[in-house]
């Protein structure tokens, strides 16, 4: 009988990262086993040659965008722009528009045109300002991104979202971290359709296991791993960098050494 691993768990701590694929047959000889605190056994981060002989840090990690890297002001700041509870912004909202928008399907006009089921009008230009406006890093988020690209490790962002990325780029530069590979608004294709986990490991040209993707949704985590990637369900920084440490990837002593070279700065 098949059993979930959430309720694997149930009724004691666990960790927020797997492994495993889920619901998939396994193609590979590879141990399957999940990542469990005080039961695991760390790999260590390798240099991988690629089809272009350069040389490549292993694991690459993935990182979904909205509420993992970057707090999502739809769920707040948009229901108030609009005068609204939550609750009537999604009964009153076009069901699939977002998504269209999110696929670079339509453009704003046609957003705005389509964004309200009644197709009243919509204050595009006001709406984008209140999402610039929102965009914020998470908490402990850029400091962990920070060591992880000081680390030498490859970074991609791996987002349903549409150009408006570019808004999140001019405000919080995430560039400076990673780059803005897999952008659904580019590909046309939206997590957690397999079809977009196959291309990025076609695009990325390594073996699956050898990419870790971070999402704060199971569902978009399950399907990395029914793909052969490594998953980690987010929950807040701490809590990644104790799940990248189950992984073999350890950036506490660039932490410390940042630390130190802190307080060795004199003090005017």
């Amino acid at each position: 009988m098949a059993i979930s691993a959430l309720s694997v768990f149930k009724g004691r701590p666990f960790a927020s990262s797997f492994n495993s694929p889920l619901r998939r047959k396994r193609t590979h000889n590879f141990p399957v086993r999940f990542a469990l605190k005080n039961n695991f056994s760390a790999a260590t981060p390798s240099i991988a040659m690629s089809d272009d002989n350069s040389r490549r840090k292993l694991p690459i990690l993935l990182f979904d965008v909205m509420d993992t890297i970057v707090r999502d002001p739809f769920y707040h700041d948009v229901p108030a722009f609009f005068r609204m509870s939550f609750k009537e912004l999604i009964e009153s909202k076009h069901p699939t528009v977002w998504c269209e928008f999110e696929r670079g399907l339509i453009d704003e006009s046609e957003l705005a045109r389509k964004f309200f089921k009644d197709e009243r009008y919509c204050d595009m230009e006001g709406l984008k300002s209140c999402m610039k406006r929102g965009y914020s890093y998470i908490e402990g988020v850029e400091e962990l991104l920070h060591s992880l690209k000081n680390a030498g490790y490859e970074m991609h962002a791996f987002t349903n979202y549409p150009n408006w990325y570019l808004m999140i780029e001019d405000k919080l530069k995430l560039s400076t971290y990673l780059s803005w590979t897999f952008c659904s608004c580019i590909f046309g294709k939206r997590k957690p359709e397999a079809d977009f986990y196959l291309e990025v490991i076609d695009h990325l040209k390594v073996h699956p296991s050898s990419c870790i993707f971070i999402d704060d949704r199971m569902r978009n985590v399950e399907a990395a791993i029914e793909a052969g990637i490594t998953g980690i369900l987010f929950k807040n920084a701490e809590l990644l960098r104790k799940d990248l440490l189950i992984h073999g990837i350890d950036i506490s002593e660039i932490e410390d050494t940042k630390t130190q070279d802190v307080a060795a700065e004199p003090l005017e």
